[in-house]
Formats: C-alpha cells, structure tokens, sequence
C-alpha cells in the first residue's frame, strides 16, 4: 500500500529519494540556529496527560515583550514521520520577527524529535486534521501561559498538513486567536480506494459548519497537490457550511506553488493579502524592529557564472553537475573542495551554508562556495589560504545526523 502524505518538502522528495541511490547525494545537516532573531528550541508538553514534549522552534525580538504571536504549523513528508527534519519557516518568521511576533513552529506528536506517537486515520480527512489540531491545542494553551506572549493577540497558520489542522482547530473556541492562516491546506493519500478529494472536500465541509474564527486561504494555480478545481470545491464546502474564509488564488510559482511558504522569495507572494488579512482582524502589521542581515558573499572577477571550464577541482562527473546547477532556481549556491568534493544546493532555507556543510562532509579538505545566485564568489587567494590552514589543522568530526531534504530545498553532492 503506497500513502503519500506530502508537505512543503514534497516537491522535491521524490527526485532526492531517487538520488540517494546515487553516490553523489549527500546527507544534508540541520542548519545552525541564527542568533539574529534569537532562535532557540523549547520543548512543550501535549498528549495524553502532557506526557509528550513537541520540538519546538521559537523566534522573538528582543526584549521581555509580551510579544504578539503567529504559531506556524508544518506538513507532512512522505516516509516515516520522526525522520522529517525540524520545520523552520525561517522566511515568514524573519518577516515576523521584524513586525515585532514572537513565532513558534511545533513539531507534532512522532515528527522530528518530539515524542509520542503519530496518529493516522487513512482516508478520514475529518479525523486527520481533528487529530493534528490537538496539538496545535497543547501549543496555544502554552503559548497562553507565557508572560512574555501577549494571549489576546494571536494567529495560527499552516501550510499543506499543517493548513487542514489549522482549520480543524479552528472549530474551537480559542480566546485570543483572531485569525487563521491556510497555506496550501489539505493532505493526499495514494494509496488504494482513497478517494482524498472527496474527503478533503467533506473535511472542510464539517470543519466550516463549526468555524468561529475568520481565515485567509492561499493556494497557488500551479499547485502539484491541490488543483484550483479542487481548491474551489474545498472553499466552497467550507463557506457553504456557514465558514468565513477569504480565499486567494495566485499565479503560478516557480515549478510548484506548494512549496511558496519555504521559498525566500514566497513573500513577495503571501506578504501583502497576509498583512491586509491581519489588519482585518486587529493584529499588528508594522515593521517595528530591524534585523540585521546576514553577511553575503561577495560576487569576484575570477570568471563568468556559466564558464564551466573556469570551476577549479572538478572531474568530469563534477563539471557536469556544474552544468545541471546552472539550470537551478535561486536562491542557489555551488560549493568545492580541492579534494574534488562538490555540492550545489537550491531554494530552501539558506542554500550557501547546506551546500558548505554537505560538501565538507564529503571532503577532507576545506569547501568553499564558487557561485552564488548568479555570482562567482570565488577568491583562489582565500581559497588557498583556507587549504594551508587546514593542512596543519586536524580534521573535524564529520556532522552528526541529518536528514535528506530540507523545506522545499534540493541538494546534490559528490
């Protein structure tokens, strides 16, 4: 039996599976957290008698607040739950952050390093985002007794998995949440007899007839999970039923609109029906802090982008990925060792630092990035200055473990 449980990683989980048969892919590292907007891990109890703890992921300005708070929940990868890496949103967070939002991003029950168990009803798409809401439930109730939380202002989002749940929650009577948020809600399921559209339709259906709090949805045209016929048969039901929910539906994104939420330039597509839904609802919207930006590279004169000739180390199977890079979306970064190793890295949270981290994986010899975006950022004088200090340094441990994949990002390695 074949389930697929997509999320905003499904976009490229299937091409990564298949390259793990490969030699070239590597295990990509989980990202360091960034200090910028002070992003730490908590753990929150949920569960039967709160004997679970979620994994956590908090970002908040500085300061003591109390701090509005947006609670941003994940989807669903395919395969086995607990090896789905820690969800970040690290893009809408950063864009948050900056409207002065304390965000947490809980992990669920038996996904990533949060305990219990994940439950799975099958085709109950009723019952699949009742279930996951609970959760959604233990964090809120949480979030609530915090000083440092402001519970009279509250949203929820979700995207794929992590919209149906944030719709099922919304049945609840949930005292300071002002709004939802639904990116590309819904949940697939291939396997045999699963009529999912039917389901996913009648979900919204039973979850709309009990909505007491008004929501945004966001669904692109060229979404690969849910169809625009599909998401009008699910907004609908929903509306029919006696919910209230403003639906947006937006021009075809990248290769795959599913992925939006993760990519960095998703806010050029979300930010502003988000903005104008919030101010509906009497949250904040103002830019009120200033995050400093992270150090980027800086383009060099050592040769054009696609003089694939000019890439120093590469064998033949690495110039030819070289080639394939130039072909990758940005945000992108290509990454070598003198050792051969390589690595390109595309979309996703931070591409520069996954494409380094890989590549050092592979290599005993030091990486450095060679193109960014549409740059050389290569400097063969810093590149060699890195090797002599190596040479006379012992080698690091490798990483510990990682996951394939990472929020919608592709990585190859060698």
């Amino acid at each position: 039996m074949l389930k697929v449980r997509p999320s905003v990683r499904q976009l490229t989980s299937a091409v990564l599976a298949a390259l793990a048969l490969l030699p070239g892919l590597a295990i990509e590292q989980e990202l360091q957290l960034d200090y910028r907007i002070n992003e730490h891990i908590i753990l929150i109890p949920a569960g039967q008698d709160h004997q679970a703890r979620l994994e956590t992921t908090v970002f908040q300005p500085n300061g003591p607040g109390p701090f509005p708070l947006i609670i941003i929940n994940h989807g669903k990868d395919p395969g086995h739950p607990n090896l789905q890496p820690r969800d970040r949103f690290y893009h809408m967070a950063h864009a948050f952050v900056e409207r002065g939002y304390a965000v947490m991003v809980p992990m669920r029950q038996g996904f990533a390093s949060s305990t219990g168990y994940y439950r799975d009803h099958g085709c109950d798409m009723t019952a699949n985002g009742y279930t996951q809401a609970e959760d959604i439930a233990a964090t809120l109730a949480y979030a609530r007794g915090q000083r440092w939380i402001d519970a009279d202002h509250v949203v929820v989002a979700g995207q794929s998995y992590g919209g149906l749940a944030t719709m099922a929650l919304g049945t609840q009577d949930l005292p300071g949440v002002r709004g939802l948020i639904n990116f590309a809600g819904g949940l697939r399921d291939d396997s045999n007899g699963c009529g999912w559209r039917s389901a996913l339709v009648s979900a919204f259906a039973e979850y709309g007839a009990q909505n007491k709090i008004p929501s945004l949805w966001m669904y692109g045209q060229n979404d690969s999970l849910f169809s625009p016929e599909l998401v009008a048969r699910m907004h609908d039901a929903f509306e029919q039923a006696g919910g209230h929910a403003q639906l947006v539906e937006y021009a075809p994104f990248k290769r795959d609109s599913h992925g939006m939420l993760a990519s960095r330039d998703g806010e050029k597509i979300y930010l502003a029906d988000t903005m104008n839904f919030l101010q509906q609802v009497g949250m904040p919207t103002k830019i009120v802090y200033k995050v400093p930006e992270p150090p980027q590279p800086q383009a060099t004169n050592f040769a054009g982008v696609d003089d694939i000739d000019a890439v120093p180390f590469l064998s033949e199977n690495g110039r030819r990925a070289y080639r394939e890079y130039l072909t990758k979306m940005t945000p992108r970064a290509f990454a070598v060792s003198p050792s051969g190793a390589w690595c390109w890295a595309e979309e996703g949270e931070d591409p520069d630092a996954r494409a380094l981290a890989t590549c050092s994986a592979k290599s005993d010899q030091p990486c450095r990035l060679y193109s960014v975006d549409e740059h050389v950022v290569w400097n063969p004088d810093l590149a060699e200055k890195a090797a002599v200090t190596a040479s006379n340094t012992p080698a690091p441990a490798a990483p510990g473990n990682g996951a394939v994949g990472n929020a919608a990002g592709m990585t190859a390695a060698n």
